[in-house]
């Protein structure tokens, strides 16, 4: 980021406010920090004027940004609100790009959640180190994914900082608390391993997204208000090629529809799936949208 002005999200835990000492360390002068107010705890906003306090000292402008949530899943309204407020921010403040704090751990805990829920391979690359904010326009970067939690610590400590300590993170009603705690208990387990795993399964994932361009590129075309498909890649290319050839009729499907409208297709079969007929024409596949029904 060479002459570019960094946005670091701090909460007030330690690895955010470990991220914000090395920030600043790193960048002095081009950092600003935000702290998003969810409102879910009587402590929040004591917590996110103790950062400001903290980013005073450092000479860094801070900016609290409070957010409502609504009722339901509060875990998945606070990620989309957190975002979409730290989007709007860094417009605001013309910043380049958004740090967060996500660290190996993080990245280990959430490889055994997904490998935990059966993910395929876009989920067991876990956190990946630089993404687009969901719906912004703005890019985030993670740039401590090789740091271990204990690391970060020790940066606050060192620094004589006093972190916040949020309860909802030893929660059990919280996935991510659960297998914590069970990481905590398998001394056996590798933190760095799993993460570095994570790492080259987002290698992996970057490598097939190549090979799939190259096949929507040169094996799909669209012709008569469909799409004609000339399989070449694997079936795991075919599978990836399908999905996103209903994606462009605006249409989803499970993978394991999916994997069932390929097989059908390998045999000379056709199919319908999610309001796309599907048939084969001598080497291709050919998808066009189900006509509509005549009313009356």
């Amino acid at each position: 980021m060479d002459g570019g002005r960094l946005g670091v999200a701090v909460s007030g835990g330690p690895d955010s406010l470990a991220l914000l000492l090395l920030a600043q360390a790193a960048m002095p002068g081009r950092i600003e920090a935000a702290t998003v107010d969810h409102g879910l705890r009587p402590e929040s906003a004591a917590e996110a004027e103790m950062v400001a306090d903290v980013c005073r000292e450092l000479g860094v402008k801070h900016a609290i940004l409070p957010v409502t949530l609504g009722r339901g899943n509060r875990q998945g309204q606070a990620r989309v609100a957190r975002y979409a407020a730290l989007n709007d921010w860094l417009g605001e403040r013309s910043l380049d790009v958004l740090a967060t704090a996500h660290h190996a751990d993080d990245q280990a805990e959430t490889l055994l959640m997904r490998l935990n829920r059966g993910s395929g391979l876009p989920g067991l690359a876990g956190i990946r180190s630089a993404t687009r904010l969901p719906d912004g326009t703005h890019f985030v970067v993670r740039p401590l994914l090789e740091w271990r939690r204990s690391e970060l610590a020790a940066v606050v400590q060192g620094a004589g900082l006093q972190a916040v300590d949020d309860p909802s993170n030893r929660d059990p009603a919280y996935d991510r608390a659960r297998i914590r705690q069970a990481m905590g208990q398998a001394d056996w387990l590798d933190p760095a391993a799993l993460a570095t795993s994570a790492r080259l399964l987002g290698e992996a994932e970057g490598v097939i997204e190549m090979v799939l361009a190259h096949e929507l590129r040169v094996a799909v075309s669209r012709e008569d208000g469909g799409v004609r498909y000339r399989p070449q890649g694997p079936r795991l290319i075919r599978h990836l090629a399908v999905e996103r050839i209903l994606s462009d009729f605006a249409k989803q499907a499970r993978g394991s529809q999916i994997a069932a409208l390929v097989t059908a297709l390998e045999g000379g079969g056709k199919g319908n799936l999610a309001g796309i007929l599907a048939r084969v024409d001598g080497d291709c596949w050919i998808f066009s949208e189900e006509p509509a029904r005549r009313s009356g």
